[in-house]
């Protein structure tokens, strides 16, 4: 592992060199109400505006990549309670078209293994790469939903349930034909001579033949193969077989295992298990999920956190004491107090938790109250009191969040890559544009001070960028060894 270990009786780590820094996109935020702020961006209609903007942004802060994922599906359920969630434009669309508009930013875009097609995906990845000079990165998804199964002609139970069953061992089939494809074209074959009126050597093609239990492909590619003949896989799941995928096959490892102690362990588990596939540690990097909410200061935070709070649509919960039905039960103040053990009080969402209420929660309710503490600052019987809608959006809204200033929220990003819990993050920003430009204004140059993120590009491949093909760590500041006591934020 990289890092020497210090004297620090938790078990902390020391590392140098710089952080994998990218972004995972949502065009409406990663936070349920932030489409509803004052100035975000809300109309799916103006995304390419809001893409474009924050392609162009995030490049002149550095960042490693640009993460699209996919969701094959909707419901009017999901449009109302959770339409941020939605991908409205086709991820490898979306990151051929940002290829243009970019010059040395990673690109990452997502096929689906059981919903897609390997020579489609082969060809159209080798072909975005190479529009890109060797920018792009795959994340293949392996699992699905019955939704996404029926809009691809796929219905009934038994049909999804074997393609459940055999997720990951198609999705090694799919990746191997994937690689065979790109290898079955050699680009070094091409050499156009006019006089003869021959442009490749004869060698340039080899079929692939491939016969296996989900494909039969002939091939060879009709495309010329990625710039490096390959691109960075990336795999996102914290399941053991997303993990046991990860670590045998992919470069770029998106996963949330939890807490530091949790991912310390998670982390140092992955890492033996590339080794036990036979690869380096440093051919897969372990990246986290970051939702910031950041601002000048960390009260600025809070009250922000505050007003994303204020906005997130709870289900209709019936006035104290009236019974009825909620159109969303599972999102009501009735549903919250069954969950943190008070089954018989009635409560509605601007009542405050008092001290004899939090006495008698169970530990989820504990939880909640410590996630409020850290979110907002507010506290039972506190200046500034906890409501019952603080618990149940802490409840609904399980997410990654680190809410403070500038210092607050790199701290969190140091220690983690210090402890050795991760080798870098994506960031989810709560809205676009004003929180992801929080965070390149005010965090990264926090980052770039502190020596834990470079100041300015150092490769052009989506590959140099998170340091594959080499097995050294990435390249540290000389001027921030790892001995270099942190220097505090101000």
């Amino acid at each position: 592992m990289t890092g020497q270990t210090r004297t620090e009786p938790d078990g902390f780590f020391t590392r140098s060199g710089h952080v994998v820094l990218g972004s995972m996109v949502r065009t409406l935020g990663a936070f349920p109400s932030g489409w509803r702020m004052p100035g975000a961006h809300a109309d799916p209609a103006a995304d390419p505006r809001a893409l474009k903007r924050l392609a162009v942004a995030a490049e002149r802060a550095h960042l490693d990549f640009l993460y699209f994922g996919d969701w094959l599906s909707t419901s009017a359920e999901l449009e109302l309670t959770d339409p941020h969630l939605l991908v409205r434009t086709d991820p490898l669309s979306t990151v051929a078209w940002l290829a243009a508009l970019t010059r040395r930013i990673g690109l990452v875009g997502t096929a689906s293994v059981p919903h897609s097609d390997p020579y489609q995906v082969a060809r159209s990845a080798a072909s975005i790469d190479r529009l890109s000079a060797g920018r792009f990165g795959l994340n293949l998804t392996l699992g699905t939903e019955p939704r996404a199964a029926a809009n691809f002609g796929r219905t009934g139970a038994g049909a999804e349930g074997s393609a459940e069953a055999n997720a990951f061992l198609q999705g090694d089939e799919y990746l191997y034909v994937v690689r065979a494809l790109w290898a079955s074209v050699d680009a070094r074959g091409v050499a156009p001579d006019a006089r003869t009126g021959r442009l490749t050597d004869g060698t340039v093609f080899a079929p692939v033949d491939h016969h296996g239990p989900h494909y039969s492909v002939a091939g060879p590619l009709n495309a010329l193969p990625p710039v490096a003949g390959t691109v960075p896989i990336v795999q996102s799941g914290a399941s053991e077989r997303s993990r046991e995928f990860a670590a045998r096959h992919a470069d770029l490892y998106l996963a949330g295992p939890g807490g530091l102690g949790e991912s310390i362990k998670f982390y140092r588990d992955t890492k033996q298990l590339v080794e036990a596939y036979g690869r380096p540690r440093t051919a897969l990097r372990i990246v986290a999920p970051l939702l910031p909410v950041v601002a000048s200061t960390r009260e600025e935070a809070f009250d922000l956190y505050d007003r994303l709070a204020d906005a997130v649509l709870l289900g209709e919960s019936p006035g104290e004491g009236q019974p009825g039905q909620s159109e969303h039960p599972e999102r009501t103040v009735r549903r919250l107090l069954q969950l943190v053990g008070l089954p018989l009080a009635s409560r509605e969402p601007g009542d405050p938790v008092t001290l004899a209420d939090a006495e008698r929660f169970n530990a989820l309710g504990h939880r909640l109250l410590e996630l409020v503490a850290e979110r907002s600052g507010r506290e039972p019987g506190g200046v500034r009191s906890v409501t019952y809608r603080h618990l149940l959006v802490a409840h609904l809204t399980p997410l990654p969040l680190v809410v403070g200033s500038a210092c607050d929220v790199a701290d969190h990003i140091e220690t983690w890559y210090r402890a050795s819990a991760v080798d870098g993050f994506t960031l989810m920003a709560a809205y676009l544009p004003h929180q992801f430009d929080a965070f390149l204004d005010l965090v990264v140059p926090e980052l770039v001070r502190r020596g834990l993120f470079r100041g300015a590009y150092e490769g052009r491949t989506l590959a140099e960028h998170l340091g594959l093909g080499d097995t050294a760590p990435r390249a540290a500041a000389a001027e921030h060894p790892a001995d270099v006591p942190w220097a505090p934020c101000t």
